[in-house]
């Protein structure tokens, strides 16, 4: 369920405060966990809230702890509809079949249910821990812990007893994965050793591997399930997994490399609910969101987030279009891949293989009449061209280029080949992004600054950092946050970029126009006791030099 709309609603009802609101929903966003869970940590009434927010649905809660469907409430529905829409049969009365499901916001879901279900259907809502109770009570052979979506029995290989502990191994690696936070899962085959590591927070940590033996295995069940070609061991490929663990929907992104000692697979994570973020979330300081919030209001013209691979841009493009997402809007975005399904957005998948490259996207989708564009990259002079003539033409557009700083994007328009009086008059903001990680909450210590920090922060800030726990793997840290560099465009700026002025002046006019450097927003950030000096500097060092 979406953490933001949870919040809001739950303000508007009056049944939560804004600042214990914004102090959960924090929480949640850094644990992925559901902020019904962490509110219920706190002391509130879990089932009365979502009954709460069921009414506001405008659907009927229905608590399955204390009206228990009996096992012959099994009959009416069958196993596989169940488990995969996450339903329960509840009792089927006059023609009529009552079930309950654990997300009286998924629309979707509950559109597809009256569709497929034969019956006339009535719709109520469980807290989402009581449907997986009832779902293993009812159907013994689905699991609440972990549920695949397997592809077709025609594409597999047909399984046997002996590829059960397989089965078992390669599931632990995802579930463990998930619960220890992590973005990534690296399976790589080294010499005498399978080695497997976890991405958390940004860092590889390296995980218990299985022997180096089942490393055929346990690569052509993960195959299997992402279902990429099983003989096809001498070129990459690519490959997708949907999958529930712990009642939570995600999605793998499977990518297989040949190295040397026998292939490479990652396998990308991407949790649905994280997407919940709303744009105070991503770690904005109040001014920097009050401008960046004005930006994205701009009925036209070009927003740019710029950044290396892992810094955060795409997670802050989808906290723009899900503030953005409106039903008097229309947003479409051209993406490769589509990373996360947005309801109420029209989402293209680029495909270079069969001809739909970015520019070609764009060019059609602009006759569907689009409020709001999202481009996943611009790369070449041909995709920035219909980008800026999309916001020369009433429509706002947001996009990523790959670059440091945000001055730095001007130069790399000009060097794709864009005319200068293009940038001038379609960018309206510019932001660079980086992550950095945050100091854990449960080992947090206060410190006395060293003389060298005490220099850089201009000032005697009681400083913080993480002693290292178990929560937080012994690092100190645990989640991220984004420091930014938010350039906006103003005529003193748009005529400096028509002259064509180099990316020193412009960066020097941005400083004396109030924009502060990553380094800077870093700094406040651990001045604030948000992640520490030490974390600003290995992630700005390359920037600043």
């Amino acid at each position: 369920m979406n953490n933001q709309l949870i919040a809001d609603m739950l303000r508007q009802a009056e049944q939560l405060d804004p600042a214990a609101a914004a102090d959960a929903l924090a929480a949640a966003t850094q644990r992925r966990a559901g902020l019904l869970d962490v509110l219920a940590e706190r002391g509130h009434d879990k089932q009365k809230l979502f009954n709460e927010l069921t009414r506001q649905c405008g659907m009927e809660p229905i608590e399955l702890s204390s009206s228990q469907p009996t096992p012959a409430a099994a009959t009416l529905m069958p196993a596989e509809t169940a488990r995969r829409y996450r339903v329960v049969p509840v009792h089927k009365t006059d023609g009529v079949l009552t079930a309950a499901i654990g997300n009286p916001f998924d629309i979707d879901t509950l559109d597809t249910l009256r569709y497929v279900l034969t019956d006339s259907v009535e719709i109520l809502a469980a807290l989402p821990e009581q449907i997986e109770e009832a779902l293993a009570r009812l159907y013994p052979e689905s699991s609440p812990v972990l549920d695949i979506e397997e592809p077709p029995l025609e594409k597999k290989d047909t399984a046997s007893e002996a590829d059960e502990p397989i089965i078992r191994l390669v599931n632990q690696l995802i579930v463990e994965g998930f619960r220890a936070r992590a973005s990534d899962i690296h399976l790589e085959p080294l010499n005498r050793q399978f080695r497997v590591r976890c991405r958390i927070d940004g860092a590889l940590r390296e995980v218990e591997g299985p022997p180096r033996r089942l490393h055929p295995s346990v690569i052509s069940r993960i195959k299997i399930m992402a279902n990429m070609k099983i003989s096809e061991k001498r070129l990459p490929q690519d490959g997708r997994i949907e999958i529930r663990v712990m009642g939570r929907a995600l999605d793998l992104r499977v990518s297989s490399i040949p190295t040397n000692h026998g292939e490479s697979i990652v396998m990308r994570i991407l949790d649905k609910q994280s997407l919940t973020l709303g744009l105070p979330n991503l770690g904005f300081h109040p001014d920097d969101q009050q401008t960046f919030e004005r930006l994205i209001r701009c009925p036209d013209g070009i927003l740019l987030v710029t950044g290396p691979t892992g810094s955060g841009k795409t997670t802050s493009l989808y906290a723009c279009l899900n503030h953005l997402n409106q039903p008097d809007r229309k947003i479409i975005t051209v993406e490769d891949p589509v990373e996360y399904q947005l309801s109420g957005i029209n989402q293209v998948h680029v495909r270079a293989d069969i001809g739909l490259t970015f520019s070609a996207a764009l060019r059609s989708i602009l006759r569907q009449a689009p409020n709001i564009i999202m481009i996943g990259e611009i790369r070449d002079r041909e995709t920035a061209e219909i980008a800026i003539n999309a916001a020369l033409t009433g429509h706002l557009v947001l996009s990523t280029l790959h670059t440091n700083d945000a001055p730095s994007a001007i130069t790399r328009l000009a060097d794709i080949g864009v005319k200068p009086f293009l940038v001038s008059s379609s960018v309206r903001g510019i932001m660079a992004q980086r992550l950095v990680r945050t100091v854990c909450e449960k080992c947090k210590t206060a410190y006395t600054p060293t003389e060298a920090e005490s220099r850089l922060l201009a000032s005697a800030a009681q400083l913080y950092r993480g002693t290292g726990c178990p929560a937080c793997g012994d690092t100190g840290y645990a989640g991220r946050k984004g420091i930014f560099e938010l350039l906006a465009i103003n005529d003193d700026v748009r005529q400096m970029i028509y002259s064509g002025a180099p990316v020193a002046e412009l960066r020097a006019k941005a400083r004396s126009m109030g924009m502060r450097t990553l380094r800077e927003d870093g700094l406040r950030k651990a001045a604030d006791g948000i992640t520490t000096v030490q974390e600003v500097l290995r992630v700005t060092m390359r920037d600043e030099n």
